[in-house]
């Protein structure tokens, strides 16, 4: 092979080094393909790579391979690495030029060595003791710092025994090697200052998310639970449609970079819930505001009862001092059907307010009644209605606690979810981020919110959040208004949920088949709520 054969076969490994590099997102996989890049472009029979400590102080084993020893330790071999690091400065504060890494460290300076038991400036006596034990000879070295766009080394690259093209035989470092192995250093230490930064930039932003999250844990310690699990559930069915193989499904596949995207998706879905009022999301009766209202009426009744018993007396009194015990018989008895009368209707309307699937027509036809027929004098003297029109608008709630302006404040909390996270300016791999969080409250027939998609019009990704919102939604113990489902009571209301074109028939036929749900169960239900599941 001529010279020009060599040269265009090392810069296609050049080319396919540094395409490896930029697309590599595990930081540990991205440094072994370092080390291993430099070793082969070199010709190296081992090799060492080390980070630079998060205080400065000392240089880390990161990756070692020598291939004639057969040894891997660090990176993705699961070998742990038990060598000390490296300091780069004695007790004294001096520099620690006597370590060829940290030599090259310290002065920014590439150090290559023919022959290490023949150089006298740095100390090799840990290297002799290793080639003791193993039988190796260490001879050429070549260690490069790793410098950063700023500049800032954040590592060394070590090689060890350059072996001849042809015979095999250990010979030093050349020139031409060198300029390799501090080009590839610097190619790496910037792909991989990129890759920290990346995740830096990762991690922040899933800090801010979980900021949010905490905000409205705060705000209401009833949706702070279901902003964690809801992603988790929402997962737990990503991974199982991406497990199918058979049916309308198997041909969904999800990468690392769309499992991320549906979580953060996941995280956020409810984020304009930090817009709603907390006496509407904390509404556990129907007339609950900052306070529970039906406290305000049982003192109402309190004082039409004393107002009965006071004007009982004052008609017994009347008839003293003749006796009548038959008249006074007849008030005592009038008396008491009408305090039984207050009693019930108030056990009646502190029963009305805690709300439930449905109300009866008569029921509520008996709170309009009691409000409109019973009257009681106010603290200012004034006869008027025992129950305000507020108050009956609120305890003839049909369905569940909120009113229909209530509903719609709650409601709004997927507008605001979408309009804030739409004025982010996402990156490339989160742009689907919208779509997936605001479309929860969507349903399959068209009929959802807020903005009445069907099935065909809406990704896989949010038809699976918005069967996770709702089972979360039946199956959760933390919410004021009402206890948690069983199993097999939110299993059946999903079914119906599914025939009537509320939810995907196709991602629940998996999350019933792949035993989604009790893998769910498992890690958040309470054991009370897990009974048998009739398939």
């Amino acid at each position: 092979m001529n010279s020009v054969d060599d040269l265009l076969r090392l810069l296609e490994q050049l080319n396919d080094i540094g395409s490896s590099l930029s697309r590599e997102r595990d930081t540990t996989r991205l440094l072994e393909r370092v080390l291993v890049a430099a070793k082969t472009i070199t010709r190296a029979d081992g090799g060492t790579l080390y980070r630079m400590s998060p205080d400065g102080r000392s240089l880390c084993f990161e990756i070692l391979r020598t291939d004639s020893l057969n040894l891997a330790m660090g990176g993705t071999s699961g070998a742990p690495i038990s060598f000390p690091d490296l300091p780069l400065r004695d007790d004294s504060g001096a520099p620690n030029d006597s370590l060829v890494a940290a030599y090259a460290a310290i002065h920014v300076q590439t150090v290559n060595i023919a022959d290490a038991y023949a150089e006298p400036d740095f100390d090799f006596s840990g290297t002799r003791v290793f080639d003791q034990r193993s039988g190796y000879r260490s001879k050429s070295m070549l260690a490069v710092p790793m410098k950063n766009q700023l500049g800032e080394v954040i590592g060394v690259l070590q090689l060890i025994n350059a072996l001849d093209e042809q015979t095999g035989a250990v010979v030093s470092f050349s020139p031409a090697d060198q300029s390799l192995a501090e080009s590839l250093a610097s190619q790496a230490a910037i792909a991989l200052s990129n890759r920290l930064l990346m995740t830096q930039l990762e991690e922040l932003f899933g800090s801010f998310v979980g900021l949010i999250n905490l905000a409205i844990d705060d705000k209401s310690p009833h949706t702070g639970g279901h902003c964690q699990r809801v992603p988790a559930l929402t997962m737990m069915l990503a991974d199982a449609v991406a497990q199918t193989r058979e049916g309308p499904l198997a041909s969904f596949v999800m990468s690392d970079s769309d499992r991320y995207e549906l979580h953060i998706a996941g995280l956020l879905h409810d984020c304009g819930k930090i817009t709603t009022p907390v006496h509407v999301v904390d509404k556990a009766t129907k007339l609950q505001t900052l306070f529970d209202r039906i406290h305000l009426i049982d003192t109402r009744f309190e004082v039409l009862k004393r107002d009965l018993e006071l004007h009982a007396m004052r008609r017994r009194l009347a008839l003293r001092p003749c006796v009548d015990a038959k008249a006074e018989a007849a008030i005592t008895r009038s008396t008491k059907a009408a305090l039984a009368d207050l009693d019930a209707d108030r056990e009646f309307l502190r029963a009305a307010n805690t709300g439930g699937e449905t109300m009866a027509e008569e029921a509520m036809q008996r709170v309009r009644r009691i409000g409109s027929s019973r009257t009681w004098r106010d603290v200012n003297g004034v006869q008027t209605e025992f129950l305000t029109a507020n108050e009956v608008e609120n305890l003839c709630i049909r369905s569940g606690t909120l009113t229909r302006l209530e509903r719609d404040t709650i409601n709004h909390h997927i507008v605001a979810t979408i309009k804030m996270l739409e004025q982010l300016p996402w990156p490339r791999h989160l742009r689907n981020v919208p779509e997936y969080a605001g479309g929860h409250h969507e349903r399959m027939d068209g009929r959802g919110y807020p903005r009445g998609l069907t099935r065909e019009q809406m990704s896989v990704q949010a038809r699976m959040m918005g069967i996770a919102d709702i089972f979360e939604a039946l199956t959760a113990c933390d919410r004021p208004y009402k206890p948690g489902m069983k199993l097999s009571q939110a299993l059946a209301t999903m079914k119906k949920f599914r025939d009537n074109g509320h939810i995907d028939p196709d991602l629940f036929e998996v999350f019933m088949n792949q035993g989604v749900y009790k893998r769910y169960a498992e890690q958040f239900l309470d054991p009370w709520q897990v009974d048998e599941v009739v398939p």
